[in-house]
């Protein structure tokens, strides 16, 4: 993924000891800014997180960014001790989470960051799949299937065995998934190649004539000349994840928001909050690049105004 061009405008003399740049978007970071942020979680933000943290670091080399991708789940276990201080993620948290992170002390900002849409996708080579219907989807992966060939999906498709991928079960994208097509989240059946790391998938579908998959949409629109998108049908006619159609709500009901949850002890930080804005400033560009769906700008902008109101 190549980052679009920091521009830095101007230079310029700020306040408490602190020289300001200027970015294009005419967010201010400080230039002496230092020290590390701890980002973990989701694998279908990280693509954000980490085109925001690339360009970040053009202005404040000198801050540390990690960012790690062990699932949705994986990142709110670390968020709500405090070893992380942004936790992305592609669901909401949970009340369990909540409850742990109250436990803990922790008190955290819920922003949303983008759109996505989940990807249906078989391998390129794969001939007979024109569409799934959410029945047909719920049937291949509900907890006691008893789908074992392509046949055993629908009538007149081949007798040959269906190998399937998915996310692992720290994954958000798991959670979602399973709620809204098997109608119990985290309810699946356990035989299929599981991973929080999304190009794993990507590696295993485009490799095995059989396979069958689903993941963020954005891991599939940088593969797209190894997979095939199968359209669902909730029963309006089969629909493609595009922008469009997943902000519009049509590519139902496979379409969800993104979020990053924020610690508001690490907002004190002054590099966490510059990247923090930073992040929401440039977000509806840098999600549009990186092939996810953007909010509408004045989203952006009222939870832009939230945390300066909050942390001036």
């Amino acid at each position: 993924m190549m980052a679009a061009v920091l521009i830095v405008a101007m230079l310029i003399v700020g306040v408490g000891g602190y020289l300001y740049l200027a970015t294009r978007t005419g967010q201010q970071i400080p230039s002496g800014l230092s020290g590390t942020i701890e980002i973990d979680g989701s694998s279908t933000v990280y693509p954000i997180t980490e085109a925001v943290a690339e360009e970040f670091r053009k202005s404040a080399p000198n801050v540390r960014i990690n960012v790690g991708i062990s699932g949705t789940g994986g990142g709110f276990k670390r968020f709500v001790v405090g070893e992380t201080d942004i936790s992305d993620a592609s669901r909401p948290i949970t009340s369990s989470e909540t409850d742990a992170a109250k436990k803990n002390g922790i008190e955290y900002l819920e922003l949303r960051v983008a759109f996505d849409g989940l990807a249906v996708v078989v391998n390129r080579g794969n001939n007979w799949v024109d569409y799934l219907t959410v029945q047909e989807l719920k049937k291949i992966w509900e907890p006691d299937s008893k789908v074992k060939k392509w046949s055993d999906v629908r009538a007149g498709w081949p007798d040959r065995s269906i190998t399937l991928y998915g996310p692992g079960t720290d994954s958000g994208t798991f959670d979602y998934f399973t709620e809204v097509i098997v109608g119990k989240a985290r309810a699946s059946r356990p035989d299929y190649t599981a991973s929080e790391d999304d190009n794993v998938l990507v590696q295993g579908i485009s490799g095995d004539p059989n396979a069958l998959g689903y993941f963020g949409y954005a891991y599939y629109a940088e593969n797209k000349d190894k997979l095939k998108i199968i359209p669902v049908d909730s029963g309006k006619g089969p629909v493609t994840p595009s922008d469009e159609t997943v902000k519009s709500g049509q590519y139902s009901p496979l379409s969800r928001p993104l979020f990053i949850y924020v610690s508001t002890k690490s907002m004190l930080k002054p590099q966490v909050k510059a990247f923090v804005l930073y992040y929401l400033e440039n977000a509806q560009r840098l999600v549009k690049e990186v092939g996810y769906t953007p909010l509408e700008a004045s989203a952006y902008q009222q939870q832009l105004s939230v945390i300066r109101s909050r942390f001036p």
